[in-house]
């Protein structure tokens, strides 16, 4: 079964954020366009290399009224000091949320149960708290914020319009289709 357009489920979680500790639960997903980005764990390889990414993106991200999670079993306490130590970390200005007991994860169905640790699952949920884009990678497999970006904007562009939707490759400013009758085997 997939999670596609169900809602999230209640949870609740310390998150490290600009200084401080600060609590987070499916309410604080609810009332705006929310990406929620599972890594294995701090203190790796690729996990700062996506992190990164999407701290250098995410001023954009915000424009469009969208808030970034950054979500491992790790626990808040060691999201601190992963971004007091590391020059990539150091960038990240949304909440990492730790999730140690693995809650979370399991919620979202990336955990990896004979390690504790996440798959790189990323989510897209809308301002209902209704999950939009579900993409889980291997953990070998790093993550593009431009591409999460591009993918942001088509799932607002949806819901802002409705019977349309957006094709391959679809950008910003770019054509839409309405399916119809007409349509079928005309592309």
């Amino acid at each position: 079964m997939s999670l596609i357009n169900t809602e999230i489920k209640p949870f609740k979680a310390t998150a490290y954020k600009d200084g401080k500790f600060i609590d987070v639960t499916e309410a604080s997903l609810k009332g705006k366009w929310s990406v929620v980005v599972f890594y294995p764990a701090d203190f790796t390889f690729v996990c700062p290399t996506e992190l990164e990414d999407l701290a250098d993106h995410y001023a954009e991200f915000q424009k469009l009224g969208v808030e970034i999670y950054g979500v491992s079993t790790d626990t808040h306490f060691a999201h601190k000091a992963w971004h007091d130590t590391s020059d990539a970390i150091k960038k990240v200005q949304y909440p990492l949320v730790g999730d140690p007991t693995g809650a979370l994860t399991r919620n979202f169905e990336v955990m990896i149960e004979e390690e504790g640790l996440a798959l790189r699952g990323t989510f897209v949920i809308n301002p209902e708290g209704v999950i939009k884009v579900c993409e889980i990678h291997d953990n070998g497999i790093g993550r593009d914020a431009s591409e999460l970006l591009r993918k942001v904007k088509a799932a607002q562009y949806v819901a802002s319009h409705p019977g349309e939707v957006c094709p391959a490759k679809w950008k910003e400013g770019a054509a839409t289709l309405k399916p119809s009758l007409d349509l079928v085997g005309k592309i």
